[in-house]
């Protein structure tokens, strides 16, 4: 059957679903992709009856009291086994290949839902409360009470713990199709279940044709990756015609190449699409059809007014404005250069209509929608960005044309509203537990670390333009995330029973996605959940070298994982939050503070009142407290922000009326969160910090944290304008007493008072973090992917830069991720913070690694040690390897695994090949590698030490048995 045919067939069976029985329904939509049976098992249907017939090995009263309460009925389908398999494909009759493997049979259940629609997390409990309960892979047919159609999916692997029992791991799921009008992306998945399609599959990668081979194949149709590179791919093409055709400001004060305006544009479009799924923005607004009859002589050719009049209202004066305070701009307006007001209106048809249309979205706020332009004219000295401040940028004038953004860049064919409506989003984040077939918010990273290689011209290679290998890996992420955070926690809370063994085993199965699914919390006493959700709230950690936000991102998932499963009902994160609060309003010297600190303690009971059953909370009082991150470039900090607006968003469903923002709680402000400089450098050239021992510094530095506190959660206009004014006029004053009291560098006080943390288009070529984040004594975690440049590079211009800066790992022969090491220790909490890294594994072995591998041995406790190889992961091009270790000397153990030499290319290795980074009673760190000496064959056992030592060089080499070993 060819695809048109097919896809053609599901159509119509979906539309057929919206009435009629479900059971039927789902018989003739499994039987048009190739999958039939005459099996089946009579039950009445009720879920009741269900679960008699099919007892859980490990019942759950809480999920089995949600399934009844959810599924009016659930049907077996159902179960395919080998000969159905054969029938349906004749050519399989000679091999007999389907009574061979583990798996030895499908089974397809059909549940029909009591609602009209559901968050993913419930279809995920369903499918895995479904699924405990069958001892074979199970397909779920879901049908709403609206009709909408879901199918999900189980992978099912070993227990850790326990061999007798089956872990049900990732959950793959399609969503809520609507079976009235199907999304094109969504015919386009289930055409590639098909019978037919999953076995080309199979014969394109030479696996046998059994259930295993099909478990496998199902599995990869559900995939996401190929759905994120076919999107990226053409996106790609569309950023590349949009900087040819796009006109942007040029000869400014400030001016923005037009790679970089481009990229704000995807990231403020995306962010709005996003939300557009979550109903918070009219759907007519992106409809081309709609928007001609908005608008004046509209034309998709030759036009450009869709971005002024819609895109850019919505943006700026409607996003970023209060409900209440939504108005055109008129020339009596007493501020015309504000930029809420909307314009544009002479070129817009029914204004009415358009404001109706608007006032469906509540304000947000973030910073996101910000108009970038300055407040002075540019003939005084200021600059236009995005054109949309005064009302001189009109059609007739002579400066209309220094921004035009065409409307066929938007509606055509290869238009980007047209790409985005050729794919399904999703508004939630996929997990390694849960993955539904959608674009999530994670493409933002993979899709935004990839244009930014476009953009900067340090990493302008086409090769990563094209492949993306830069971006690391979820797999990577949650990997370094994992260890960093057991880590810190295993050494900030001890168990109750002093079993230190079990105590991180537990703490392994709290952060795991798929072990832990809902009985986690039974592992730990109330005294170890009280310690460790303490820790979590006072966990500082950054990623000093940003990017599009992965590995905050990441640690944000699994500290909010850790507080949902230790702390339901957000009792104790709530007490914590308040604690936190009255300390900072304590520590402060204000006398204001007492009405400031009452304020901040009803802000956090009202927030938890309203999100007691969310992670919204979690994750709120997280990204203040918890997750900084740095990069050079302003615009990677603005899409890291990005995605953690998403993901507090998500957390929230419109509800009320519009005099109540629909209910939405506006997000944060995150510039000082995420801030635009240059890691490697202090403020004086010397490399020595602010020492901020007198009174008067101490105090004005307070201040400024604490207003800087004010802002994070300040929502209109006068709230961030005050802030803004203050922080100026403090840094200031901080400036002059440093400078005067304490000497520091007139050069250094003039950056301290000119460091404006909420302007979005400039970065600080210096960092400190006790000035920027006021974290005094360093972090707990220090975690990411540095960039790999040459020093050397461009005549060595980063060479140059960074010779005399006081790193002494520096050499002019090596790599900027080198410095980044050394950084990144020095911002560790002295003693006890972790660091972890992935980056090129040259440092283990090159000559200009030897400061490095000096300054490891020398001054720290390295924890793990994997070298990676460059085939791990698709597209990589750099051999990599991954480096934990412990601020400070200790005589702990570390361990290391080379999976070059691993038979099983499974990531992360098992715990059984990793080994020792030392032998028993020797040296800490590796010294020389058997390998690249040749002399493997003096070694008779392993781990056996060489009595030659050499400390500049270490790796980690196994030989894939139950050791691996470094040798000293």
């Amino acid at each position: 059957m060819t695809t048109g045919i097919i896809s053609n067939e599901i159509e119509t069976v979906l539309a057929g679903m919206t009435q009629g029985d479900f059971v039927d329904a789902g018989f003739r939509l499994l039987e048009s992709l190739g999958y039939s049976s005459d099996r089946t098992l009579e039950l009445s249907g009720s879920v009741d009856d269900f679960i008699a017939e099919f007892t859980a090995p490990t019942p759950n009263t809480q999920t089995e009291t949600r399934f009844r309460e959810r599924a009016a009925s659930a049907r077996i389908l159902f179960q395919l086994t080998d000969s159905e398999i054969a029938a349906a494909q004749p050519s399989l009759l000679d091999t007999g290949e389907f009574d061979k493997g583990e798996t030895r049979s499908f089974m397809f259940i059909a549940v029909e839902l009591r609602d009209e629609s559901y968050p993913r997390g419930a279809y995920v409990e369903l499918t895995r409360e479904i699924n405990k309960r069958l001892i074979v892979p199970t397909v779920i047919l879901f049908r709403t009470a609206d009709h909408r159609f879901s199918v999900s999916f189980v992978h099912r692997r070993p227990h850790k713990r326990d061999q007798t029992r089956a872990v049900l791991g990732s959950v793959s799921l399609i969503r809520e199709i609507d079976t009235s009008k199907p999304h094109r992306a969504h015919l386009d998945i289930l055409r590639k279940l098909a019978l037919s399609d999953r076995l080309s599959w199979m014969d394109a990668r030479r696996k046998l044709h059994n259930f295993d081979s099909l478990l496998d194949a199902w599995l990869d149709a559900l995939d996401t990756e190929e759905l994120n590179r076919n999107f990226y791919k053409q996106l790609f093409t569309w950023f590349e015609r949009a900087t040819k055709e796009a006109r942007f400001p040029s000869n400014q004060t400030v001016t923005l190449s037009s790679e970089e305006h481009i990229i704000r544009l995807i990231t403020r479009l995306l962010f709005v699409w996003f939300i557009k799924e979550k109903g918070l923005i009219a759907p007519e607004l992106f409809t081309e059809v709609q928007v001609k009859s908005l608008l004046r002589e509209y034309d998709r050719d030759s036009g450009d007014s869709y971005y002024r009049a819609v895109l850019q209202n919505l943006f700026f004066a409607t996003l970023n404005s209060e409900i209440k305070g939504r108005r055109f701009s008129t020339k009596t307006n007493k501020d015309h250069r504000e930029p809420s007001y909307y314009r544009f209106r002479e070129e817009i048809a029914d204004p009415d209509r358009l404001l109706g249309l608007f006032g469906q979205t509540p304000f947000i706020n973030g910073g996101l929608f910000d108009c970038l332009d300055s407040f002075e004219a540019p003939r005084d000295g200021g600059y236009r960005i995005d054109c949309f401040s005064d009302n001189v940028i009109r059609p007739g004038s002579d400066d209309f044309r220094i921004l035009s953004i065409p409307n066929c860049l938007f509606f055509d064919n290869g238009g980007l509203i047209s790409l985005f409506n050729r794919f399904q989003f999703t508004v939630e984040e996929n997990t390694p537990a849960e993955q539904e077939v959608a674009l999530d918010p994670e493409l933002l990273g993979k899709v935004f670390e990839n244009l930014l290689a476009a953009y900067n011209p340090e990493t302008r290679e086409t090769a990563r333009k094209q492949t993306g290998s830069y971006y690391t890996p979820r797999a990577v992420v949650d990997y370094m995330v994992d260890e960093a955070l057991m880590a810190f926690l295993a050494q900030n809370c001890s168990p109750a029973d002093s079993d230190t063994d079990f105590w991180k085993e537990r703490l392994s199965y709290l952060m795991d996605y798929e072990d832990a699914f809902d009985d986690a919390h039974e592992l730990f006493e109330d005294v170890e959940k009280e310690s460790l959700v303490r820790a979590i709230a006072q966990i500082k950690l950054i990623d000093p070298a940003v990017g599009s936000g992965a590995f905050p991102m990441g640690a944000l998932h699994k500290l909010t994982l850790a507080l949902r499963r230790l702390d339901p009902e957000n009792r104790r994160w709530e007490s914590l939050q308040k604690e936190q609060a009255g300390q900072r309003a304590t520590a402060a010297f204000d006398t204001e503070d007492k009405t400031e600190r009452e304020a901040e303690l009803k802000e956090i009971s009202d927030t938890f009142d309203k999100y007691r059953g969310t992670d919204f909370g979690r994750k709120l009082y997280l990204i203040q407290n918890s997750i900084y991150g740095v990069d050079i470039q302003p615009i990677a900090c603005q899409i890291a922000r990005l995605r953690f607006f998403i993901s507090l968003a998500i957390e929230q469903d419109s509800s009320g009326e519009a005099k109540d923002n629909y209910g939405i709680k506006p997000l944060p402000n995150l510039e000082t969160r995420f801030v635009a400089a240059n890691t490697l450098l202090a403020l004086s050239s010397s490399g020595t910090q602010m020492n901020l021992t007198p009174l008067e510094v101490i105090e004005l530095q307070e201040e400024l944290n604490a207003n800087r506190e004010r802002h994070f959660h300040a929502t209109t206009r006068k709230q961030k304008k005050d802030c803004h004014d203050q922080d100026e006029e403090l840094r200031n004053k901080l400036a002059d007493v440093l400078q005067q009291v304490v000497g520091l560098p007139a050069a250094d006080a003039d950056n301290i008072s000119h460091w404006d943390p909420y302007d979005q288009n400039a970065q600080s070529d210096w960092f400190d973090a006790e000035y920027m984040f006021g974290v005094a004594k360093g972090f707990d975690v220090v975690i990411g992917n540095p960039p790999y440049i040459q020093l050397q590079k461009d005549r060595g211009k980063l060479g140059k830069l960074y010779k005399d800066t006081g790193y002494t790992t520096f050499a002019s022969t090596g790599d900027i991720y080198q410095l980044f090491f050394e950084k990144g220790c020095h911002l560790l909490k002295s003693g006890q913070g972790f660091l972890s890294y992935i980056t090129s594994n040259s440092w283990l072995k090159a000559e200009y690694g030897k400061p490095l591998r000096r300054y490891f041995s020398e001054s720290h406790t390295p924890l793990r040690l994997l070298e990676m190889g460059k085939d791990i992961f698709e597209n990589a091009i750099v051999d990599t390897s991954i480096l934990m270790l412990r601020a400070g000397k200790s005589e702990e153990f570390g361990s290391a695994v080379d999976m070059d030499r691993l038979t099983d290319k499974k990531f992360p290795p098992d715990k059984k090949v990793w080994g020792h980074l030392r032998p028993e009673g020797e040296r800490p760190w590796c010294a020389l590698s058997a390998i690249e000496r040749g002399i493997m064959d003096k070694i008779e056992a392993i781990g056996t030490p060489l009595t030659e030592w050499d400390i500049d060089i270490y790796r980690g080499v196994t030989t894939g048995l139950n050791e691996a070993f470094i040798i000293t």
